[in-house]
């Protein structure tokens, strides 16, 4: 197996375990909350964590300011 592969493989494994996370802490529930800036923001940031969010890391992001378009 090339470590390309095999590198490419872990970083898909260690996105899986991220978006497992999410789902275990409700963050895909779209009945509880508005889908906002922040919420989008959270998961995001949890599955980039992976597996970090079962050695204590819990990412939040309690901010968002989305720029406004140029006229």
């Amino acid at each position: 197996m090339r470590i390309g592969s095999l590198l490419s493989l872990l970083i898909v494994i260690w996105l899986l375990i991220g978006a497992f996370a999410g789902w275990q802490r409700g963050y895909y529930n779209t009945g509880e909350r508005a889908a906002g800036c922040e919420r989008a923001a959270t998961i995001g940031v949890t599955v980039l964590a992976g597996p970090l969010n079962y050695m204590g890391v819990n990412p939040k992001v309690q901010e968002c300011d989305v720029p406004e378009p140029s006229r």
